[in-house]
């Protein structure tokens, strides 16, 4: 299945889930609100100052020379509404303050004289100067967020600044993470001739960490039909999706495909894209099943193109396009020459003439190392091509 049609295929077969629940605002930074968020008042909540100074009466000023009056107190910070103007007056009022009764102009301390118990200012004063307006962020009634919108630091303050301590969010994702394979091993444990550590469920839990989901660790299974069958149970009673990393080529050992197929369904496997090919698209159960391929960066590559745009649509957010960058290619001749979409690890630099793109190193599908210092994946065409240096290409940001 060619690389687009695998991907419109994976969002449409997902849904959100339904679940929803309050938390506490201080709970709430990565997760997804299930409901909008009008504001309750104004914000600011009165008329304040923006600026250290002196409240006067734009009346009282002229727009040439200068005026004197008369210090009649001080404004801060914090204190009740309530002050009152007088004609020919000045009140010292200091950011954030609440402008009083009276006032239509704030003149910035740095401009005018202090001269025993009155204020000489200037002219050519504006009216409504320096004045932060009720409302001027957000005005009551307003929606400030619609359902589906992810908080972080930004829409949190912005929550806070509305007096708001709970709100409504989508239940959190449950997603279980199996390896498969003789081969693996535990890091941290002895290694014996023959085998590797399991970096696949590693990287799949960290990339799962930055969603905020819930992970279900479900080990490693190795090639035997009934611990996979197990595994695989377990996920499908306990998650919400199903990540299992190898298993699904067309290898002796390759069980998983075989017990999906008894338990569940797969809807498609085999991906025309580089890094990979062999992927199972499915369900388990009641849970949608994602079966990765064995090699550690087509882990990646599969997570961050297919998986996690589902991941963030069942989390009831829009996953958005794919994120792309047209800059030139600089480096040696890329010469390809089969008929799949591939998926090069890339870094952007940046020099005199601007940005550009290369190619962090050797990419062959078990080398971590050049995806751990990429920061977009190259995109090449599925038709045969050739990319010379100052070529234009396409870059996806790796966004986890």
């Amino acid at each position: 299945m060619p690389f687009e049609e695998a991907r419109e295929k994976t969002l449409a077969r997902v849904s959100p889930v339904r679940e929803r629940e309050r938390v506490a605002l201080g709970a709430a930074p990565g997760r997804v609100l299930a409901a909008p968020v009008v504001a309750p008042h104004d914000v600011p909540n009165h008329d304040n100052s923006a600026m250290d100074g002196y409240a006067v009466r734009f009346a009282d000023l002229k727009a040439e020379g200068e005026v004197r009056l008369s210090l009649a107190g001080v404004v801060a910070a914090g204190d009740e509404a309530g002050a009152v103007l007088k004609p020919g007056e000045a009140l010292r009022i200091l950011t954030g303050a609440p402008v009083p009764a009276g006032c239509d102009c704030i003149v910035i301390q740095e401009v005018v004289r202090l001269e025993g118990g009155s204020v000489v200012v200037p002219g050519g004063q504006e009216r409504h100067q320096h004045i932060r307006r009720a409302g001027q962020d957000i005005a009551v009634g307003t929606e400030v967020f619609g359902a589906g919108r992810i908080l972080g630091p930004a829409e949190i303050g912005m929550l806070a600044s509305l007096g708001i301590g709970q709100v409504e969010v989508v239940r959190r994702l449950r997603v279980a993470v199996l390896s498969t394979g003789n081969e693996v091993c535990e890091p941290g444990r002895a290694i014996a001739p023959g085998q590797l550590y399991d970096s696949n469920r590693a990287s799949l839990k960290a990339a799962l960490a930055a969603l905020r989901v819930e992970v279900i660790d479900l080990g490693i299974a190795r090639d035997r039909r009934e611990e996979i069958e197990a595994a695989l149970r377990r996920g499908a009673a306990e998650a919400d999706v199903v990540l299992s990393s190898g298993g699904v080529s067309v290898g002796d050992f390759d069980l998983v495909k075989d017990v999906i197929d008894e338990l569940g369904a797969i809807d498609f496997w085999k991906v025309r894209m580089k890094p990979g090919k062999p992927q199972a698209h499915g369900r388990l159960g009641d849970a949608a099943f994602f079966g990765l391929p064995g090699n550690p960066v087509s882990v990646l590559v599969t997570y961050l193109l297919l998986v996690r745009p589902a991941l963030l649509r069942m989390m009831g957010t829009d996953p958005g396009p794919l994120r792309y960058l047209r800059l030139p290619y600089r480096g040696e001749t890329i010469r390809k020459s089969h008929d799949r979409a591939e998926f090069m690890r890339g870094w952007v630099r940046y020099g005199a003439e601007g940005a550009h793109v290369e190619s962090t190193g050797a990419q062959g599908s078990g080398i971590l190392s050049s995806m751990a210092a990429a920061d977009v994946l190259i995109h090449l065409p599925e038709a045969p091509v050739t990319i010379r240096d100052g070529d234009m290409v396409e870059a996806i940001e790796i966004v986890y």
